[in-house]
């Protein structure tokens, strides 16, 4: 069996402005992000925590974008827009085990911040090395049998009558709808594992902040306030843009889907946001920047 990505083809005297568009934006990605993940190996000023965690981060929006953006410049280059069920449940599979991770890290991230502006003499032997790569190994690894799951649910329903999936990638929602007979324990499997994965880190990223802007309150000068908050703002940023989509996406009533805004929030999380993410660190963290010069000018 096939499906058809529909992706932009309502839009066929846009295609190539869109093919050199999204390419354009894929190679920043892979340019910026990549730069991070290599300065943080190659420079020994960066070895602290929070760049271990940065340097993970960007290495995961590459593989986060690449699951979706070479498929869907394949489709608009060629026009040809069909996909196997096999290889449509595998890009499914993942983009939800990227997305899970991305959650994950963005509240280790916060806790990290947490720790270091609520606790600073003894963020070293908290957030140890040890400590550091088991947080980030069980942010990549959580996941995976959880959406394999999901996955394997969705595509164990019957499929009939259109093949044809209103998106530019294999998302749950607009496969759903394909589908034959009742999707009402797959529609709630999807909010559960959206409340797990997507909610619970967000709250717990609200807590760390809640707890960092009340340490920051009580700091004696407004200078010494906006230093400290400083240094989690970018992270702060990226919570807002990432989370702020994929909540829309995911967990508003069934009855609100529509499918063109689907489309416009799943750009948004998976493709701008993975291209904004390092500009918005690199401002933020003067060392990256030096590292960066650095670089350049060897």
């Amino acid at each position: 069996m096939e499906f058809v990505l529909l992706g932009f083809a309502d839009k066929p005297h846009l295609q190539w402005f869109l093919f050199g568009l999204f390419l354009i934006i894929y190679i920043i990605i892979l340019m910026s992000n990549g730069t991070i993940f290599l300065i943080r190996k190659m420079d020994p000023v960066l070895q602290s925590p929070v760049y271990f965690f940065l340097a993970n981060f960007s290495f995961l929006e590459i593989c986060y974008v690449s699951a979706t953006l070479p498929r869907m410049l394949m489709n608009i280059g060629t026009q040809r827009r069909r996909i196997s069920l096999v290889a449509c449940a595998t890009q499914m599979c993942f983009v939800l085990i990227f997305g899970g991770t991305e959650c994950l890290l963005l509240a280790v991230m916060a806790y990290d911040r947490y720790v270091a502006i609520c606790n600073p003499l003894h963020y070293p032997l908290v957030m140890n090395q040890r400590v550091c790569i088991q947080l980030v190994t069980g942010s990549w690894t959580i996941g995976i049998p959880v959406m394999r799951g999901q996955t394997y649910q969705v595509f164990s329903l019957p499929f009939c009558g259109s093949n044809q999936i209103n998106h530019f990638f294999c998302d749950i929602s607009p496969i759903l709808k394909l589908a034959c007979g009742d999707t009402f324990v797959n529609q709630m499997l999807v909010y559960i594992v959206s409340v797990l994965f997507v909610m619970v880190p967000f709250l717990l990223i609200l807590a760390s902040y809640s707890k960092i802007i009340s340490i920051i309150l009580k700091l004696p000068s407004a200078t010494s306030q906006a230093k400290t908050f400083s240094t989690c703002s970018s992270h702060l940023m990226v919570v807002v843009l990432f989370f702020g989509s994929a909540i829309i996406t995911y967990l508003r009533p069934n009855s609100r889907h529509s499918e063109e805004t689907d489309k416009m929030l799943s750009l948004f999380y998976t493709i701008l946001t993975p291209m904004f993410n390092p500009i918005i660190y690199s401002l933020r963290y003067n060392e990256v920047v030096m590292a960066l010069r650095k670089l350049l000018y060897k």
